[in-house]
């Protein structure tokens, strides 16, 4: 027994930064350090878009900058109305719920959906707010391989429950992979079971006008299909939201903890999500040029011999293998003038720390140029290439 509280907290972080694990806050200033923005999610390039700062302007001259309370009592207003009806139609939902976050909108979901009595059946890579409103849910889980329908029917078929889920990211946050969303939903009708999708990543990028990877799969408005995503995304704002059949939103409704006791989102995030929808709504061809550039991003990193993946929308992972080399890799591209994402465990598991590139559809040639001249550095100084 210690007397000191707070001894092991130190003893742990002296352990993190041994292991190159230890994590900082980085304050940027508004240009990004003079660095060219290749680590953001902001993969439409709209978050300094003058329609979406005129409509977070506007809403916040409307209605104030906070909403004032929980949805339920007065923090929704006309506008947070407005956009649960969007997003919904956007989707092809029947309706739609606006959190506070996307973080949120998982957790409420999952654990509002789920319960004692149902089976929840997760993809071991799925998001660390899926994972945590799993172990919340006071259901039974099993997490099954990556992309692996069959162990997801399986899990089914096998299952004593009278009811269950099945969750999965619908692009994965670090390997930029799309999950097999028709076979999933095939074995999730076949069981009785729910298919919920989180679709952060995808929103904004995968399929028609960047309408979702479920719209992308022909799932869009089924009645046993339930969306999450995000809005601070591809539609550059904050907060989150649940889709799907009138049932599961007032499900949430009565008892989803996540949304009945948060603060609703505030109304300059809801002006702004309002706005980037009739942005994309505008330019249908925004998501195709994110994703080209994606692809132009990750033949770089293949070029350049180093081991990356083919991406399903605009995150392009290049996998380094150690934290030590992931971060010398990151500074190796800020030297280049790029700032990028630096994934370590437990991000990532052990052995695959990598670089994190993503997409904008902004993103100009010298960029690229930049990272080329990266990636070719990076491959020779971590000795990582698989040319050699």
């Amino acid at each position: 027994m210690t007397d000191d509280p707070l001894a092991r907290f130190r003893a742990a972080a002296d352990r993190r930064a041994e292991a190159g694990l230890r994590r900082t806050l980085r304050p940027r200033d508004a240009a990004h350090g003079g660095l060219a923005d290749l680590a953001s999610n902001d993969y439409l390039g709209l978050s300094r878009d003058p329609r979406l700062v005129d409509g977070a302007v506007a809403a916040a001259r409307a209605w104030g900058t906070g909403s004032s309370g929980s949805r339920l009592v007065t923090g929704t207003t006309a506008l947070h109305a407005e956009l649960d009806r969007r997003l919904a139609a956007f989707t092809g939902s029947a309706a739609g719920l606006v959190f506070s976050s996307g973080f949120l909108a998982n957790l409420g979901a999952v654990t509002a959906l789920s319960g004692p009595g149902t089976l929840v059946v997760s993809d071991q890579l799925n998001h660390a707010s899926i994972v945590d409103a799993c172990r919340l849910s006071r259901a039974r889980v099993v997490i099954v391989p990556h992309r692996d329908p069959a162990a997801v029917e399986q899990a089914l078929a096998e299952r004593d429950e009278d009811h269950a889920i099945v969750v999965t990211d619908a692009v994965f946050s670090v390997d930029g992979d799309l999950a097999p969303l028709a076979d999933l939903h095939r074995a999730a009708r076949a069981h009785g079971a729910l298919l919920v999708i989180d679709e952060a990543h995808a929103l904004g990028v995968v399929g028609d006008g960047g309408r979702g990877a479920a719209h992308a799969a022909g799932l869009a408005g089924e009645p046993d299909v339930v969306l999450t995503l995000t809005l601070s995304k591809s539609l550059a704002a904050q907060g989150g939201a649940v889709l799907g059949a009138p049932e599961v939103v007032q499900a949430l409704l009565d008892t989803g903890r996540a949304f009945i006791f948060d603060t609703g989102l505030n109304p300059p995030a809801v002006g702004a999500a309002l706005a980037a929808l009739d942005v994309l709504e505008a330019d249908p061809g925004l998501p195709a040029r994110a994703r080209a550039t994606a692809r132009a991003m990750a033949n770089l990193a293949a070029g350049s011999g180093l081991e990356t993946a083919d991406p399903a929308a605009a995150v392009v992972p290049v996998f380094l293998g150690e934290p030590d080399d992931a971060l010398r890799a990151a500074a190796i591209c800020a030297e280049h003038g790029l700032r990028v994402g630096c994934f370590r465990p437990p991000s990532v598991p052990k052995g695959r720390a990598c670089l994190r590139l993503t997409a904008r559809a902004t993103v100009d040639e010298s960029d690229l140029t930049r990272l080329r001249a990266a990636l070719a550095e990076i491959a020779g100084s971590t000795g990582r290439s698989l040319h050699a």
